[in-house]
């Protein structure tokens, strides 16, 4: 058991930095995070601006699922609602960088306030086929809405800028996303040191005593789901900025698993899940790549296969996690900080 650790109050039980070595170590991440971009080139900024776009999402998703208890199936819809708020404010207005992602953001929430009113009547399998038909709606709206949507074809998004200054490629669009994802998880962390995130916790784990003590059913939930397609539909505005287009088929019913198999792998209920979980689930793919690239002068067709082996690879890894370590990344991050806190005594 861990000693020296007693707190005197409930502000120091709760504080998001417990000791001198986490601030220190932070303080260590957000330097490394400035001068990623200076030994980085361009390929792995592009994948480090996806990889914090999805632990946004993921975060948001983590919200509503890991803490709240309230399985989606559709936040990917959500993120395609950003992605074309921003495309079309930005393309038809012109309007400041941040102005469209909190209205890319406001919008998401607007609409996830109307899809989590089925929470107050069914949960489980019942909600997420709920959110999974609110998605499909969503999806019929962006293809035939042609006036907003652009319909099949889509919008073209324009280059970011900030202060007159044109974020045109990865490297630049970094500047952006990263204090972004920062703030967002900082944010995320915060929220459950209040009674907002305490109510948000209380509802997952027996949601009709929370009612008895209390807790608004209809407000938390709604609140919970406003939150996690706010998240989303930043997410989905910098998706835009980054890819520049934005088209129905952008955000297929795949990716909405693929943030659900993110919160699984990284750890449900934890914030540094979901930044394991994105992180992971990002960089799967590529390592398939990089594994076909390895191969193939002894087996030409490889890449053919990468698609379907990656379908196959998250399958295996939500079925693993589940089966082998239902907390996912954080649990194995946690073991792996009380050895080194013990060391070398044992636990």
């Amino acid at each position: 058991m861990k000693i020296g650790t007693a707190k005197q109050s409930y502000g120091a039980d709760e504080a998001i930095f417990k000791t001198d070595t986490q601030r220190v170590w932070f303080a260590i991440l957000l330097a490394i995070l400035v001068l990623y971009p200076f030994i980085a080139s361009g390929y792995w900024m592009f994948l480090a601006v996806l990889v914090m776009i999805n632990i946004i999402s993921t975060t948001g998703l983590n919200i509503l699922t890991g803490y709240t208890g309230q399985v989606s199936l559709g936040h990917a819809a959500f993120m395609a609602l950003g992605a074309y708020t921003v495309a079309f404010l930005d393309g038809r207005h012109d309007t400041p960088v941040l102005l469209n992602l909190v209205a890319a953001g406001s919008m998401a929430a607007a609409i996830g306030v109307l899809v989590g009113l089925p929470s107050l009547r069914i949960k489980g399998l019942y909600l997420a086929i709920a959110t999974l038909a609110a998605a499909v709606i969503l999806g019929f709206v962006f293809l035939n809405w042609t006036s907003v949507t652009g319909g099949i074809r889509g919008l073209n998004v324009p280059t970011a800028k900030i202060f007159g200054y044109e974020l045109a490629t990865a490297e630049t669009l970094y500047w952006l996303v990263m204090p972004i994802t920062v703030l967002a998880v900082l944010l995320a962390r915060n929220l459950f040191r209040t009674r907002v995130g305490r109510a948000f916790i209380a509802i997952r784990d027996r949601d009709i005593s929370a009612e008895i003590i209390g807790i608004s059913l209809l407000q938390y939930k709604l609140t919970s789901f406003a939150l996690s397609s706010f998240y989303a539909g930043v997410a989905g505005g910098l998706w835009a900025y980054l890819f520049r287009v934005v088209r129905p088929e952008s955000f297929p019913a795949e990716a909405s698993i693929f943030y659900l198999a993110a919160v699984i792998v990284g750890g449900a209920g934890t914030i540094i899940g979901g930044i394991f979980g994105a992180t992971f689930m990002t960089l799967v793919p590529e390592l398939l790549k990089l594994s076909a690239q390895l191969v193939t002068p002894w087996w030409p067709d490889a890449s053919i296969y990468i698609a379907p082996i990656r379908l196959i690879v998250f399958g295996l890894l939500i079925v693993g996690f589940l089966i082998f370590e239902p907390m996912g990344l954080a649990e194995i991050w946690r073991r792996i900080r009380r050895f080194f806190a013990l060391w070398p005594f044992r636990t």
